[in-house]
């Protein structure tokens, strides 16, 4: 039985120098280093909007944030291998923006909803644009 290393695929190269094209963009680098400070911000928010007394919420933004960063760092450096994780950064996003309300206890308070559907808004579009820049590039 013989197995066959994507390594060894005709197309590689160019698809690697397609994905390096698309990552080298001022647009591409513009869209991940605000991905990355709108995570930070994301898991920072409960100590600097003032509602990390909320427990459930204040750790449910911590990993959120900390997980859209991880999502959304690798991008542009191995954009090849991590450009499917943009589409967990959307769901992420999307997440943040439903969270005051689903997560248990009275945590829908106006500072965490504003908090949540700005950053939550700001995240699904960043992670919507990287997503888009992968469809972009499989097009042309």
């Amino acid at each position: 039985m013989t197995t066959h290393s994507i390594e060894h695929h005709p197309d590689l190269a160019e698809m690697r120098t397609r994905f390096e094209r698309v990552t080298s963009t001022p647009g591409a680098q513009a869209v991940e280093a605000l991905a990355l400070i709108t995570g930070l911000y994301l898991a920072a928010s409960p100590w600097i909007v003032g509602f990390s007394g909320l427990s459930a919420l204040a750790v449910n933004n911590l990993i959120a944030g900390l997980a859209y960063c991880l999502c959304m760092s690798g991008l542009g450096s191995a954009y090849e291998r991590t450009h499917a994780m943009a589409w967990t950064a959307v769901a992420l996003g999307a997440w943040t923006i439903v969270a005051p309300w689903v997560i248990a206890g009275n945590v829908d308070t106006t500072r965490t909803v504003v908090s949540n559907v700005i950053a939550g808004g700001v995240a699904l579009c960043l992670a919507l644009a990287m997503a888009a820049m992968a469809g972009r590039s499989r097009a042309t």
